[in-house]
């Protein structure tokens, strides 16, 4: 009877951490879409406002230097 309970318990186990693998594909998926659709919004931003965007990106790498420098 023991050896029964310990091999259903092992049965439950691996179940459950195939669902929980399945569930983090899942999100994995999840996560891949939303990174896609907004890569292609910031495409379309840039496209749209290439100088401001140009203009932005200069001005965050400048702070970003100058905060890792420590000046």
């Amino acid at each position: 009877m023991i050896m029964k309970d310990d091999i259903l318990n092992d049965i439950n186990e691996e179940l459950e951490n195939a669902l929980n693998e399945g569930r983090e594909m899942l999100d994995d998926l999840d996560l891949e879409e939303r990174l896609d659709e907004l890569k292609t919004e910031a495409e379309l931003l840039i496209r749209k406002h290439p100088l401001k965007s140009v203009l932005i990106g200069a001005a965050a790498g400048f702070i970003l230097a100058k905060m890792l420098r420590g000046d």
